[in-house]
């Protein structure tokens, strides 16, 4: 599948602000980042919104596509030690491989709280994931109510950013030191063994 003009400059908007923070991300740091000549950036996103929304769109379409690969993997977690694996895999994966992602993600919904037309991109994002999260739960047969399962999806979601830019001690006073140890105490914190 060949990536379009609009999708790499978007990709490119998500490693700068990965690296360089919000405050970094400019026409010309994506255009150096893109490999494409100077001014690129700014014909197809004429002002630092459009590029921050650009950002955005590209957050999504990746979240979208992560989760269509896990979906594709088989079967929900059919119990507790199979929905303990996906969320390991899931912060492993944050803390590896979609390091970067998340970066602009966390960049992105922080200027969210000026931009509406990001939260619009944003939100859904999120709110698939309290959906997602409370279905895993559910499917791995554990005594889900709303509160629980959204109690589990936002400490992950806290979990992200201690694993993006804490130090290890903050990490380890946080147990994120062992995200497969963290996630067992999490659901046995949310979901007590034989309660």
């Amino acid at each position: 599948m060949s990536v379009s003009r609009r999708e790499l400059l978007g990709d490119a908007a998500i490693e700068v602000l990965a690296g360089a923070g919000g405050r970094g991300l400019t026409h010309r740091a994506v255009d150096a980042a893109a490999g494409v000549p100077l001014g690129t950036a700014k014909n197809y996103f004429p002002t630092r919104d459009a590029l921050l929304e650009a950002a955005a769109e590209r957050c999504a379409a990746q979240y979208r596509q992560v989760a269509a690969e896990l979906a594709a993997r088989g079967p929900e977690p059919v119990d507790r030690a199979g929905l303990a694996a996906l969320l390991g895999g899931l912060l492993r994966n944050v803390a590896g491989p979609g390091r970067a992602r998340m970066l602009a993600y966390l960049e992105l919904q922080a200027e969210s709280a000026r931009r509406d037309r990001l939260t619009a991109v944003l939100d859904p994002i999120a709110a698939a994931d309290f959906a997602g999260f409370e279905q895993a739960q559910r499917a791995a047969g554990l005594p889900v109510t709303p509160q629980r399962a959204a109690a589990v999806t936002l400490a992950l979601h806290a979990a992200i950013p201690q694993l993006l830019t804490g130090g290890p001690r903050a990490r380890a006073a946080a147990g994120l030191d062992d995200p497969d140890r963290f996630v067992h105490d999490l659901l046995d914190a949310v979901y007590p063994p034989g309660g």
